[in-house]
């Protein structure tokens, strides 16, 4: 086992990534034969991590292991560079299945040897623009600047997307020229509420709308009975004609982004109509439940900006449960069976023997089931009705000699889904039953239940659930994640937890936004992460303070800069009565390595030895004196030495970059995509199941990165923007001695991005 790890560990695989590798027979043998072929190409040559990173990818989406010589080839001789590349040739194999394939067209498909020239790049982007200059004219920088990246990335297939973006950016600046003060302006933002007060009067985007809250009766499928008009009327004596919603978690694990979209309309509806929601635990499972999780749920809501009316919980009403459990069985509506957990499952249950049982001896058996007297399994308390889905008599109590969290020993005998929901939604006078899709089959239920009681029937409904591509959301997903070490906790950056949000340093506002954009429908959504983040920049843009930070840091020394000194920078440089901060500017100074070359390239616009570059808010201009490398056989740069000039003295550089002077030191984490495919959970996209889609890139730790002093008193989950650099929030890792910085998200959408 020890020489396989660290067979695939010579790829560029971490540790844990080897071993969690190991655990999939299949996909280990697969990458071990690769990784052979590939050093029988290479000879005495190591395998670099860009070609083993390409041969993982490869090798956990080849369906066709006939083929994996072919395509190891190509990776290790560069024909296949690039994951656009490698996508498009295993597209290729999927749609050509024959023995022989033609080489030629397969090239031809996958861009092999396809050079995209900066010439080529910028007459490509210069027709586009051409073909839309009126409408950019008209609408300048409130244009869709999608469309001319799109419409590049199409006609430029295989070229560099941040080339392509870089030269889309200059044309439409040398077309249009700087952003005027009318282009900032923004455009006046359609508000949370506003969105679900729409929504709400038509939240399924159907004629059918939902029902006013006197109107109970006169929703479909409602069920009316002599005594359901006085009901009504109690009802709305009761609540003065209020809505009331509630949010009803399991406190059984972390809330996700899908339950964002719940607490956003059940609080989102009751607010925009006035009314009140409650939070209400379905704590009717303790052997699953833990004090952790309750907390927890409550601090998600608060956070998202929600303040419940009351927070309730089922085990409230464990005692008037049990009486209205008793009245149904004097009703005749439930009995006692003995059919085991085994005999219940699925839907083709055989009818229960025990159904027609005497109403005295189901009474006196369901009072043995409260006092212990029978072991855990051996009788259910089952209601008398069919479900929509064709389930017959589900059960309302089972027997469970686990403590309740709340409750202790006091009870053994628990109530189900089933027959909790809809009697603490009467209880508490809810108004709006708002619940996601997969209940519609236990609405009829739902009603049976309240009038076989002859209590006051609350309206459901349904809604589509929200969910993510290129992540998992069950529990018993994560729970696996966690315990295979793949990620840290339920707070890891990389899952969608709300937890893992806030961690990563999503604002609450945003995920209120995102969900307010996705709407409320019947049908099932399915969104894409950077829609999502989106929403985080439109948010972090107006409220993170900008500050400078260095990730790969190369020193300067200014040989001529007269005195240190220091300057003012602002927090919001689009609008600087936001306030400013002040750091160091001394001689010795770091920029990023990214922002010099020795040796010039067309389109490049930073520092070069033939060519100065400006240092933002600094106010001065830089050129490049000497170049000192490490004197050994890498002759490894690390040093500049330059001088500097005012920049009202020297012609305006092409570029500005930013720097930092006397800095902190700190470690930042950069995350990518958890999975590979968009679907982790789908077997016809990942055969060998969500833990084999890994990506071994998901999580880049930078442990010397430099940042600007003014960050030095942040507090956990305080958010910035690396001017240049991205959007990041600071970890609850950080100490006085070292601060971590998580990555929230990019400047802007990386168009090459998984």
């Amino acid at each position: 086992m020890a020489d396989m790890v660290s067979i695939f560990m010579s790829i560029g695989l971490n540790e844990q990534k080897a071993k969690e590798t190991l655990k999939n027979e299949a996909l280990s043998s697969t990458l071990k034969k690769a990784i052979e072929q590939a050093r029988g190409l290479l000879g005495s040559a190591s395998i670099d991590k860009t070609a083993g990173t390409m041969l993982y990818n490869m090798v956990t989406r080849l369906k066709d292991s006939t083929r994996l010589s072919f395509l190891t080839e190509y990776i290790i001789t560069r024909k296949i560079n690039s994951e656009l590349q490698l996508s498009a040739a295993l597209d290729f194999i999927k749609s050509h299945p024959q023995e022989n394939l033609d080489r030629l067209q397969f090239d031809a498909a996958c861009g092999v040897g396809v050079v995209v020239t900066p010439e080529q790049i910028e007459d490509a982007v210069e027709l586009i623009i051409r073909k839309h200059k009126d409408q950019l004219l008209a609408e300048r920088y409130r244009f869709n600047m999608g469309i001319l990246m799109g419409e590049a990335r199409t006609a430029l297939k295989w070229a560099d997307g941040k080339i392509v973006k870089n030269e889309v950016d200059m044309q439409v600046l040398h077309l249009l020229g700087p952003k005027t003060e009318a282009d900032l302006e923004k455009k006046p933002k359609v508000y949370f509420y506003s969105v679900f007060l729409w929504h709400t009067h038509n939240p399924f985007s159907t004629k059918k709308k939902v029902h006013k809250k006197w109107k109970n009766y006169k929703t479909e499928g409602y069920v009316v009975t002599p005594n359901t008009m006085n009901l009504l009327k109690k009802h709305l004596e009761e609540t003065g004609g209020q809505v009331r919603t509630r949010f009803p978690p399991e406190p059984n694990g972390i809330l996700h982004i899908g339950h964002a979209k719940a607490i956003n309309f059940n609080f989102g509806y009751a607010k925009a109509n006035n009314g009140i929601c409650f939070l209400r635990y379905d704590d009717t499972n303790p052997e699953k439940e833990e004090e952790k999780y309750f907390t927890a749920i409550k601090e998600m809501v608060e956070w998202l900006g929600y303040k419940p009316y009351a927070v309730t919980h089922a085990s409230d009403q464990f005692q008037l449960l049990y009486d209205l459990a008793v009245d149904l069985i004097r009703r005749g509506h439930a009995y006692v069976c003995h059919q085991r957990g085994e005999e219940l499952k699925g839907h083709n249950i055989p009818p229960s023997p025990w159904r027609e049982r005497p109403v005295e001896e189901s009474l006196l058996l369901f009072d043995r089931m409260r006092k212990g007297m029978f072991a855990e399994g051996e009788v259910t308390l089952r209601m008398k009705m069919v479900m929509e889905d064709g389930k017959m008599d589900p059960v309302a109590y089972r027997i469970k000699y686990t403590p309740h969290h709340r409750t202790g020993d006091t009870w053994c005998i628990y109530p189900t889904y089933d027959y909790t929901h809809c009697l603490c939604d009467s209880i508490e006078n809810i108004t709006h039953s708002l619940c996601t899709k997969e209940f519609q089959a236990r609405r009829s239920s739902y009603f049976w239940l309240c009038n076989a009681l002859d209590l006051y029937c609350p309206v459901q409904w349904e809604y589509g659930r929200l969910n993510l591509t290129y992540t998992v959301v069950s529990k018993r997903k994560i729970i696996k994640l966690v315990e295979t070490g793949i990620v840290r906790d339920w707070d890891d950056p990389r899952l969608f937890t709300l937890t893992a949000l806030r961690r990563r340093g999503f604002p609450p506002q945003a995920i209120n936004n995102f969900c307010a954009r996705v709407g409320v429908t019947v049908a099932q959504t399915t969104m894409e992460p950077h829609l999502l983040e989106a929403c985080v920049r439109e948010v972090l843009n107006d409220t993170a303070p900008r500050a400078m930070a260095i990730l790969e840091p190369l020193k300067v020394t200014i040989t001529n800069l007269p005195t240190s000194t220091e300057v003012r920078v602002p927090d919001f440089p689009a609008n600087e009565a936001k306030g400013s901060h002040v750091v160091p500017f001394s001689k010795t100074i770091f920029i990023e390595q990214s922002d010099f070359r020795e040796v010039m390239e067309k389109g490049y616009k930073r520092l070069t030895p033939d060519q100065p570059v400006g240092l933002r808010h600094a106010g001065y201009v830089i050129s490049v004196q000497r170049v000192i490398k490490v004197r050994d056989h890498s002759l490894s740069l690390c040093e500049l030495e330059v001088t500097c000039a005012s920049s009202d003295s020297v012609e305006k550089p092409k570029a500005f970059i930013h720097w930092v002077s006397d800095p902190l030191r700190c470690e930042v984490r950069l995350y990518e995509s958890l999975f590979l495919h968009k679907n982790p959970e789908d077997p016809a996209e990942v055969p060998a199941g969500f833990l084999s889609d890994i990506n071994p890139n998901s999580l880049t730790v930078i442990g010397s990165a430099l940042v600007d002093r003014s960050v030095g008193k942040a507090k956990v989950f305080d958010k910035f923007q690396f001017e240049r650099v991205g959007y990041f929030s600071l970890d609850p890792d950080s100490t006085s001695e070292k601060l971590v910085f998580n990555r929230t998200v990019t400047l802007k959408e990386d168009p090459g991005k998984i």
